[in-house]
């Protein structure tokens, strides 16, 4: 029997994490008060204290428990987004600051010990009185990588899992694609290094990083010029940038996606077509679907901070329903499929059961005078452009951490000599694109050291042009000649709608999101010298969508010009 009488030191959570509790919209009504016992003590295997607050029901009964644990501090927002609204609901709350964070002893890391603490802090739940047994995990960002360490080896009390834009593989963060995922990186940095110190601080690095970005970005060498952004070195971020091969040893034990492909935890997944951590999400799904595993995805017309801000109810939602189903037995708020989605340009939720969806690919091919057609062109000279490391091709929306992430206007961009663009007709009906976007390129350089940016963008009829996804490849400097190269964009589920173009941009990067190409193939954190680059597209090249509908077409009503068959290359 648990009542607030078990608990003689506790206390109404703090004042702060009310007041931001009632500012919080959507929100189911409340069950119980809450009740709150900061700052105990629970030690780690090698003896180091994580600090941790409990979070409970003030209610007669048995209730079971959620595990938090956060490299951000214990206040806000976690206080109120997770140890008050959840204990409201019939959970115990147990919210934890990672070692070397939040006043926990031990040396921060990023990865080391995480799989370890969350044992022993599961380990000293069993001698808590109020401990039912049933447990579940649930938390975003860094966050959700403290659960996938967890369930490396679950313990028998693990029931279920949500992870929010969550990470498995710390390598993949930095190097997503080949090249140094450097404005992420950096924000990132931040956040792991201020927001356990409060509000305030975290205020005053971001706006130093902010003041420094640029010339940070834009100066050699980097990894001496990026430390007055961060206010001194960031000895995890050195090793990042020294160290970019997956295999090298430093990364043993990062990646602990594993865990999918062998779970047996229920485990629901939430993300955003414009997550940092949205590919990594939905390789998370892939294997516990492979595994066997029940799991549920959502994914919004959400960022990696707007899911946890606007997108709030809707996680909270998915969330509450999911640890309800698997640790109270009451499934009365799962939904129907096992899949939803936010479909951009339609601006609508769509029920899937399954995701990727059965969509046959259709290719459009790149044509000299800027337009994408249904049949490659035949007897075409190539495409070249410059890239200039001097002068980089900047970034402009897309999957970043800070407040310009998203979708953007890019005429600014599309204006720049170094950004190729092709672009179809006005589209005579709805075009659906659902899956993963590809760009099929025979490329070539005159120095072998580039980098290939590609972006799909949705077109309006006022010719505002919209990111919708895109990604980048680092091409190969061993490989003499024209190369094959696919670059493969995020996933996405978009419609572009009656009357707008599809538009492909090709570019040599996106700066400082990526790290640029410095075209020397000198070490990232030590090169100090910048050579342009001639990048030559020859035909066929061709953009790759996943076409889930197939009544649309560009063009005119009787001609289907822009609905090529797959066969077609």
């Amino acid at each position: 029997m648990t009542t607030a009488t078990h608990h003689p030191t506790a206390k109404k959570p703090p004042l702060s994490a009310r007041a931001v509790r009632r500012t919080l919209r959507g929100m189911p009504a409340k069950r119980h008060d809450v009740g709150h016992e900061p700052g105990l003590v629970v030690p780690a295997a090698d003896g180091s204290p994580l600090l941790t607050d409990h979070y409970f029901p003030r209610a007669d009964g048995d209730f079971p428990t959620l595990l938090v644990r956060s490299p951000y501090g214990r206040g806000i927002p976690w206080a109120p987004m997770f140890g008050v609204l959840f204990a409201e609901q019939g959970f115990h709350v147990i919210l934890q600051s990672s070692r070397g964070t939040g006043g926990s002893g031990g040396d921060y890391t990023l990865w080391q010990h995480e799989a370890a603490d969350g044992r022993a802090t599961v380990e000293w739940l069993r001698r808590q009185p109020w401990f039912t047994g049933v447990l579940g995990t649930t938390g975003p960002s860094a966050l959700g990588y403290a659960q996938w360490a967890l369930a490396a080896d679950p313990p028998p009390e693990l029931r279920a899992m949500v992870v929010q834009v969550g990470v498995h593989d710390l390598h993949g963060f930095f190097y997503p694609s080949g090249p140094f995922a450097l404005e992420n990186a950096l924000v990132s940095a931040v956040g792991r290094m201020y927001s356990d110190r409060g509000a305030r601080s975290l205020a005053r690095a971001a706006l130093r990083l902010r003041r420094h970005l640029r010339k940070a970005t834009r100066t050699l060498p980097l990894g001496e010029t990026y430390v007055p952004g961060l206010g001194g070195r960031v000895p995890f971020l050195d090793e990042a940038m020294a160290r970019p091969d997956p295999d090298d040893a430093h990364w043993q034990g990062a990646d602990v996606g594993a865990a999918a492909a062998r779970a047996t935890v229920p485990t629901s997944l939430i993300t955003g077509w414009h997550d940092v951590c949205l590919d990594q999400t939905l390789q998370q799904y892939d294997r516990l679907r492979r595994a066997g595993c029940d799991t549920a995805l959502l994914v919004g017309p959400w960022t990696h901070n707007s899911a946890m801000q606007r997108g709030w109810p809707e996680v909270f939602a998915e969330t509450l329903a999911w640890l309800r189903a698997h640790l109270c037995d009451d499934p009365s708020g799962l939904r129907g499929t096992r899949v939803r989605v936010h479909v951009g340009g339609r601006q609508e939720w769509r029920d899937l059961p399954d995701w990727p969806p059965a969509a046959p690919d259709h290719r459009w091919f790149l044509d000299g005078d800027g337009a994408l057609s249904p049949r490659a062109p035949k007897a075409a000279p190539p495409l070249s452009f410059w890239y200039d490391p001097a002068d980089p091709t900047p970034s402009v929306g897309g999957p970043l951490l800070g407040r310009a992430a998203g979708p953007r206007d890019n005429a600014s961009l599309e204006a720049r000599e170094d950004v190729l663009t092709f672009t179809t007709p006005p589209l005579t009906g709805p075009v659906d694109v659902l899956g993963t976007v590809t760009v099929e390129l025979r490329a070539a350089t005159d120095t072998g050291y580039a980098d290939v940016f590609a972006r799909l963008c949705d077109v309006d009829e006022r010719g505002r042009s919209v990111n919708v996804c895109d990604g980048i490849r680092r091409l190969d400097p061993g490989v003499p000649g024209t190369a094959e190269v696919a670059v493969a964009m995020s996933p996405t589920a978009h419609t572009f709608a009656a009357g707008h173009r599809i538009r492909l941009q090709i570019s040599g990067g996106a700066h400082p999101r990526f790290a640029r190409n410095t075209g020397t193939g000198e070490p990232l954190a030590t090169a100090t010298r910048l050579v342009p680059v001639e990048i030559t597209l020859h035909h066929p090249s061709a953009l790759v969508l996943p076409r889930a509908e197939a009544e649309a077409e560009a063009g005119t009503q009787t001609k289907k010009a822009f609905m090529p068959s797959t066969s077609d290359r």
